[in-house]
């Protein structure tokens, strides 16, 4: 098995993590100002071949009428959008159809894991929870990252936000193949240990005193007050699992590098490599679910265009603007199959790690030039479902299927068990 090594880096570093929180302001109260918990599980043996997950999210979406086939079935024709995936083919279902009901262009892209914009998560007993981070929560403290999420870490035009925590907070994703390299390879070093051990028991004591005084507070907040409250507390738990698990594999040895840390160049260069590293962590069952975001830093110009990579999304219809999209797009394609094959060439159990991997490709955009969300380019592959054919339902009327629905049967084959997932109606696959 061999792995691509990327070239010098120029950007990128890792961001420091502080230790000190406070309580947000409570416009009922006077200001309180209070530090802040710490919990979770165990370590579960298992025995059998566990299940993983992977998502990648294009921010602007791709060309609809080069990547959808016109027949529906398993004698769909391969389209331009297709063709690089003929090798894995009776290993993947195009869909065509599905969506979330969501309205907002860019602004809502968002919502391609979670099925809810962030502006109407409140009250909602999930949340805007994503796919991905839901799965996680059923395997927490199993591996050494419930979840892997990589891209870009710009906005609207920059990073597509997929991943969300049931607080709502976005996962801010690894920014390069360096970041996650060394998240997946490079350990503490043992003069670092102790330190480490000591700043993680700090960090938890803080989050005990925040959560003990906070939750004292409940019954002197008007209603406003209690929900701004459980918000934070929320938030507050989700602190304390990441410490836990920080505090689990402290003293766990990280795998063996397969080869020597990389330098970060540009996404369109760093995307086989980074690629390699999903499959090394999905392998090494560092992680069992990771995301991909490919965003508004995948530039045109690496490919030889030079155009902005949003600029040219407004393509008014112009066929060679049309024509500079799809050089971007096939180039993703090509290594989402390329990524498809290598997981399929690694065997495990009577399989292939493609066989117990859910692997899913779209976009929460379905016309960038109309900013639109509705139709959205979906495709699965991987993870022990029927494959090899072209599935279209209605864009609208009674025979509509949420993207919802789609997801919740990927929920339910990973092990969650669920009857909902956003504004499923039922399941889908």
């Amino acid at each position: 098995m061999s792995f691509a090594k990327s070239s010098p880096s120029r950007r990128h570093f890792l961001k420091s993590i502080g230790a000190t929180l406070s309580l947000p302001v409570m416009p009922s109260l006077l200001p309180n100002a209070l530090g802040a918990g710490n919990a979770l599980g165990t370590t579960v043996a298992e025995t059998s071949i566990p299940s993983r997950m992977v998502a990648v999210g294009n921010l602007l979406g791709y060309q609809l009428d080069s990547l959808f086939p016109k027949t529906p079935g398993a004698d769909y024709e391969s389209t331009r959008l297709l063709k690089p995936f003929e090798p894995v083919r009776d290993q993947m279902t195009v869909y065509r159809g599905l969506d979330h009901g969501v309205k907002g262009g860019h602004f809502a892209v968002h919502s391609f894991l979670s099925g809810v914009l962030t502006m109407d998560a409140k009250g909602r007993p999930d949340g805007n929870i994503s796919l991905d981070q839901l799965a996680a929560e059923s395997v927490r403290g199993r591996t050494r990252f419930p979840s892997l999420t990589i891209g870009s870490e710009g906005g609207i035009h920059g990073g597509c936000q997929m991943s969300w925590t049931r607080s709502g907070t976005r996962v801010p994703p690894i920014p390069g193949p360096k970041e996650l390299f060394d998240r997946l390879f490079v350990g503490e070093p043992a003069s670092r240990l102790n330190y480490v051990k000591d700043r993680h028991s700090l960090q938890g004591s803080i989050l005990d005193a925040v959560s003990g005084d906070a939750k004292s507070l409940g019954k002197r907040l008007d209603s406003e007050d209690r929900d701004k409250l459980d918000e934070y507390l929320n938030s507050v738990r989700e602190v304390e699992q990441q410490l836990q698990l920080k505090e689990q594999w402290v003293e766990v040895p990280k795998p063996e590098a397969p080869f020597d840390e990389p330098k970060n160049v540009n996404l369109v260069e760093d995307l086989p490599l980074i690629y390699d590293l999903m499959a090394l962590a999905l392998q090494t069952d560092s992680t069992r679910i990771a995301t991909l975001e490919i965003g508004g830093d995948f530039l045109p110009q690496h490919l030889g265009i030079e155009s902005g990579y949003h600029s040219l999304s407004h393509h008014g219809k112009k066929q060679e603007t049309i024509d500079k999209l799809l050089v971007i797009e096939e180039y993703q394609m090509q290594q989402f199959s390329r990524f498809l094959q290598k997981l399929d060439s690694i065997k495990e159990g009577d399989g292939s790690l493609l066989d117990h991997t859910t692997a899913l490709l779209g976009s929460g955009m379905g016309n960038a030039n109309a900013h639109t969300n509705h139709d959205l380019p979906i495709l699965l592959a991987g993870g022990g479902f029927d494959h090899g054919t072209f599935k279209q339902v209605p864009q609208k009327g009674p025979g509509k299927v949420p993207l919802s629905n789609l997801y919740l049967s990927l929920l339910q084959r990973f092990g969650v068990e669920r009857d909902h997932f956003a504004n499923s109606t039922g399941t889908f696959i």
